[in-house]
């Protein structure tokens, strides 16, 4: 079965290169799609205070893409895990999916702040987050993972103003 989507937006944000941390601080805006969407289409998300965004994470090189299980970040003290087990962005689909702040929105423009994606990632749905999807008990996770997230959503360390040497 073949599944074809049409990106319903894009994202601009300053941020141009993939990376695994440093994705605090910043803010992006989702520039949705005119010929797709129609303005009333945001209407009443202002009145949410994040949004879920899925996204193709279209720079990953489908020859990279997991199928299997892997060391998460190619770290050897990390166990084997299912690519379904991870958030890797070698995924076989490449969707990402986060959930970001919302911070304004204007027409078909949301600006959001926590978005882990680059500037020109076609954007495939945009969701409130409803209380009522969250998890209704506490979420339980490996040990490796909360150490393979500690400075995920960390504010970048500030650039050097030494010149390279």
């Amino acid at each position: 079965m073949q599944v074809a989507m049409t990106p319903i937006g894009v994202v601009h944000s300053s941020r141009i290169e993939v990376g695994d941390d440093f994705w605090g601080g910043g803010t992006s805006v989702i520039e949705l799609n005119a010929g797709v969407l129609e303005p009333e289409a945001t209407r009443g998300l202002e009145e949410f205070s994040h949004v879920e965004v899925f996204f193709l994470m279209d720079r990953v090189d489908r020859e990279s893409v997991t199928r299997g299980a892997r060391h998460p970040r190619g770290n050897p003290g990390w166990p084997l895990t299912g690519i379904l087990a991870q958030r890797a962005r070698g995924r076989p689909n490449r969707i990402g999916a986060t959930i970001a702040r919302v911070l304004r929105v204007e027409g078909l423009s949301i600006e959001v702040e926590g978005l882990d994606a680059i500037d020109g990632t076609p954007v495939l749905d945009v969701k409130p987050v409803v209380r009522e999807f969250l998890p209704r008990m506490p979420v339980e996770q490996p040990v490796w993972m909360t150490d393979l997230m500690k400075d995920y959503f960390q504010t970048p360390p500030p650039r050097s103003s030494r010149p390279p040497q």
